[in-house]
């Protein structure tokens, strides 16, 4: 690759939400003939694919807000000494754009970008915009967003705003042409349920006993595939052939794309990730979001796509067997509802968000 094509640097770290996005622009710009280098932290430093390949700088980061007065200290003096690790770094590469990707990694890289004057723009995932990213905006020449509505962009970053969509891996983009299969009264019911990268345990408390509770007409038909925390396999197949059914149970499935592909119902948590790649393949969903999530955004994330007809939210206080099972009933019995979700979830999908992210970054470069 030619050294006199424009420099673009992405900062990036920490949860695969935040690293996803990264990798698919890496790929996009690479295709487009830039030069790339990456900024993360030092936790950062085994990533495969086109990230794995990248000139790497691991820089100091510490939390936004830490713990206590000595975690805030510690977390003061980090960010410090990061910003003043990328803004040499900066100055010495001279990039032509610096893309931050949300989460603490990204923080001194983009605060230093701010301070060293170069074009900066950062991409949130969730539909509420991150608290890092938050401390970002106001710095930034550009906001790229998964979500159409996001809260707290606020009127100092709400001019900077473009809606690209999270981009989503080669692997689920592939399956988006594969046509949703409609269920009649005799097929197999496809269930998939993924509970983000270690399962979630509700879905291992509640699922197998309100499968339990259909007809036994429609719980014969049901073909089950269940991501569980390892600790919970045990029980959760104890729990299924307690209630005469079967289930195929792992911890982690290397295939979720073809999984997603032929089921006709996805249960899972709502993060950005999740929600764009269902709605990359165009399939119905049913999402719990995890409580606990920072601003509750999953909680967001998961309206954004109940708004859109594409699937339902479920929040976890109201995850109960019976409920669960008379919606499973409702939505089993009534085929066309299922059709009319997938193709609302197939409108809602962003199959060009790379593309469009790296067009943001183009228009950013001086010409």
């Amino acid at each position: 690759m030619s050294d006199t094509k424009p420099l673009v640097i992405l900062a990036a770290g920490g949860t695969g939400g935040h690293v996803f996005p990264a990798e698919s622009l890496a790929s996009e710009l690479q295709k487009r003939g830039y030069r790339l280098a990456l900024f993360t932290d030092k936790r950062g430093g085994n990533y495969s694919g086109v990230l794995g390949g990248l000139e790497t700088k691991h820089i100091s980061a510490g939390g936004v807000a830490g713990r206590g007065f000595f975690g805030k200290v510690r977390s003061a003096l980090s960010l410090a000494y990061g910003t003043f690790q990328a803004k040499r770094l900066l100055g010495k590469m001279g990039p032509s754009v610096v893309v931050g990707f949300g989460g603490y990694a990204s923080v001194p890289t983009m605060i230093a970008a701010s301070i060293g004057g170069f074009a900066s723009m950062i991409h949130e995932q969730n539909a509420v915009l991150g608290r890092a990213n938050r401390l970002l905006a106001p710095k930034v020449k550009r906001i790229c967003t998964s979500f159409e509505h996001v809260d707290h962009i606020g009127e100092v970053g709400a001019d900077k705003v473009t809606f690209t969509g999270m981009p989503v891996r080669e692997n689920i983009l592939a399956l988006r042409s594969t046509a949703y299969t409609s269920l009649d009264e005799s097929s197999p019911i496809e269930v998939l349920i993924l509970g983000g990268s270690q399962g979630a345990q509700v879905f291992s408390d509640v699922l197998p006993e309100s499968f339990a509770k259909l007809p036994p007409n429609m719980r014969e038909r049901l073909h089950i595939t269940q991501q569980c925390r390892p600790e919970l396999l045990d029980d959760t197949r104890k729990a299924y052939k307690r209630n005469g059914m079967k289930a195929t149970l792992e911890s982690f499935f290397d295939d979720v794309p073809e999984r997603l592909a032929k089921t006709h119902l996805l249960i899972a948590r709502s993060g950005a990730s999740t929600c764009a790649e269902v709605t990359a393949v165009g399939r119905p969903s049913i999402l719990v979001p995890y409580p606990y999530a920072i601003d509750d955004h999953q909680s967001r994330n998961a309206h954004a796509i109940d708004e859109a007809g594409a699937g339902w939210l479920m929040p976890q206080e109201a995850f109960d067997a019976d409920i669960l099972a008379d919606r499973l009933e409702a939505l089993f019995s009534e085929p066309q509802t299922l059709n009319n979700t997938a193709a609302a979830s197939l409108n809602a999908g962003r199959p060009d968000a790379a593309s469009r992210l790296a067009d943001a970054v183009e228009e950013l470069i001086e010409v």
